[in-house]
C-alpha cells in the first residue's frame, strides 16, 4: 500500500495501492505509520513522497463512497475519514523533515491534497493536478481549500477549486502549486538529484528553516523571534561551528 526505505538522510515512501493509490481508511493508517518512522529517524533530513503507479494518487477510494454515501451512517463514515486525512496531511506539512512530492502522474483530489502538504512539489509535463471535487458536488475537504489558498493566493484558489479546473505541470508551476516541471522521462533522476541535494545539508538547520517559513505563511507567532531562537540553537552545534569553519578556511 505505501512502502518505506529510509537509506542514510533520504526517506522514500512510494505509493503502491493498484491501480490509483485510491485513498481509504487502511491507507490514511499506513501513512501515519510512516511519518512516525521517519520522524522517529534522526538522521533522516528529507522525505520524498512518490508513486509505483501510473497515477500518483487519484484521491479518495469512489468504490468504497459509491457503497457507502447512500447512507446517514456512511456519510460519517466518511466525514471520520476526511479528517484523518486532515490529521495525517497536517503532519506532513509539520513534519521536521523536508518533504518532497514527485508527481509522475494524475494527482487530483485527495492525491493533490496530499501533494499540497509537501514542502516541495516535483511535476511531469504530462501529469495532471487539480481539486476537481465541486464537478461531483463535494469540496476538497482533506486541507486543499486552506493550502492552495496559502500557496498561490485566493484569486487562483478560487479559479481552481470553484471551476473544478485540473492543470498541466507546465500550468502548475507557472500559477505557484509546483516548484518544478520536467519531461516524463527525466522525473525519477530529476527527482532524485534534488532530494540528494537537499538532504546534504544539516537536517537541524532545514528543521529550523522550515519552522520558520511556517510561521510566516500561518502566522500565530512571532517569526523574527523564532529566527533568533532557531540561530541560537544552530550556532551551538558542532555541525555548524564545523562547516562554517570550512567555509571560513575556503574563502582564505
Amino acid at each position: 500500500m505505501i512502502d518505506l526505505k529510509i537509506e542514510g538522510p533520504i526517506a522514500t515512501a512510494t505509493l503502491c495501492r493498484p491501480p490509483v493509490n485510491a485513498i481509504n481508511d487502511e491507507w490514511v493508517a499506513r501513512f501515519d505509520e510512516v511519518l512516525e518512522e521517519v520522524e522517529r529517524a534522526d538522521a533522516v533530513a528529507v522525505l520524498c513522497v512518490r508513486s509505483s503507479q501510473k497515477v500518483f494518487c487519484a484521491g479518495a477510494d469512489l468504490a468504497m463512497m459509491r457503497n457507502i454515501l447512500a447512507s446517514a451512517e456512511g456519510r460519517a463514515r466518511m466525514i471520520a475519514l476526511t479528517r484523518r486525512m486532515q490529521e495525517v496531511f497536517e503532519r506532513i506539512e509539520t513534519l521536521p523533515k523536508t518533504t518532497i512530492a514527485e508527481i509522475g502522474g494524475p494527482a487530483l483530489g485527495g492525491g493533490f491534497e496530499l501533494a499540497l502538504a509537501c514542502d516541495l512539489r516535483i511535476v511531469a509535463d504530462s501529469a495532471r493536478v487539480g481539486l476537481p471535487e465541486a464537478a461531483l458536488g463535494l469540496l476538497p475537504a482533506g486541507g486543499g481549500t486552506q493550502r492552495m489558498t496559502r500557496i498561490c493566493g485566493e484569486a487562483v484558489a478560487r479559479r481552481l477549486i470553484l471551476g473544478a479546473e485540473t492543470l498541466s505541470g507546465t500550468d502548475a508551476v507557472k500559477l505557484g502549486l509546483a516548484q518544478w516541471c520536467v519531461p516524463a522521462g527525466e522525473l525519477e533522476a530529476f527527482a532524485r538529484a534534488t532530494t540528494t541535494r537537499i538532504a546534504a545539508l544539516p537536517p537541524r538547520a532545514l528543521a529550523e528553516c522550515k519552522a520558520c517559513i511556517d510561521i510566516s505563511a500561518k502566522g500565530g507567532a512571532d517569526g523574527y523571534e523564532a529566527e533568533l531562537a532557531g540561530s541560537g540553537a544552530l550556532l551551538a552545534m558542532p555541525e555548524t561551528l564545523a562547516r562554517v569553519a570550512r567555509f571560513l578556511e575556503g574563502r582564505r
